[in-house]
């Protein structure tokens, strides 16, 4: 069902009780962009067209709760909020994402470009197979994720966002602004995983205008 809709499991776990998942989660699968493919399929969504807020929170909502209600778990989002589900943890937790040296998690296979659209939570407790990943932060002696920032708003200090903003607003910032993240995409993971630069984009403009 995941792939069918360009998305991907990016990590699974069995939620404990300081995990933030609903009492009687078995199993929670965190769901996130499949590669380059991800964003031709969504925006070809009606989402996307008709000229309402929000279309890819909205995509999110209508696809991954047709997939929970199919599977008779329930949908989780890292959006609508507050309260906010604990994403992060729950990326932490199920295997496959860590914190990196500039603060934002890294995948095993998008790296720094790791995203989250949902998550599906299952009263099964399922049989997952064993992680045997480590961070790949680890091998990366480099690390140009912590220079990589032209205005040194992403870092090892954190992400200094008025920065950031101002950055994209100047002619400076244009290759940020539409090409993305110029530390996500610093990562020599991330550089491998493919992303469409236009889904880069549309985030940065999240940004650049003061939303999520």
């Amino acid at each position: 069902m995941a792939a069918t809709e360009r998305l991907a499991v990016m990590g699974a776990f069995h939620p404990g009780p300081d995990d933030g998942a609903a009492p009687g989660t078995g199993t929670l699968i965190l769901l996130g962009p499949d590669g380059p493919g991800f964003w031709d399929h969504v925006t070809a969504a009606p989402e996307f067209a008709d000229a309402r807020p929000d279309p890819l929170d909205r995509w999110s909502r209508r696809v991954i709760g047709r997939m929970a209600a199919r599977l008779g778990g329930v949908a989780r989002y890292p959006f609508g909020g507050p309260p906010w589900a604990p994403f992060h943890r729950w990326a932490v937790r199920g295997g496959r994402a860590w914190p990196s040296p500039v603060g934002l998690l890294v995948h095993e296979t998008a790296g720094l470009w790791v995203s989250f659209r949902g998550a599906i939570a299952l009263r099964d407790r399922l049989t997952l197979p064993p992680s045997h990943a480590r961070s790949p932060c680890e091998d990366c002696a480099a690390r140009p994720c912590l220079t990589a920032c032209p205005v040194g708003a992403l870092g090892a200090a954190g992400f200094d966002v008025p920065t950031c903003r101002t950055h994209l607003s100047a002619a400076a910032g244009a290759d940020c602004l539409e090409g993305g993240c110029a530390v996500r995409r610093a990562c020599p993971v991330s550089a491998a995983h493919g992303r469409d630069p236009a889904q880069s984009a549309y985030h940065m403009r999240q940004i650049h205008d003061g939303g999520p």
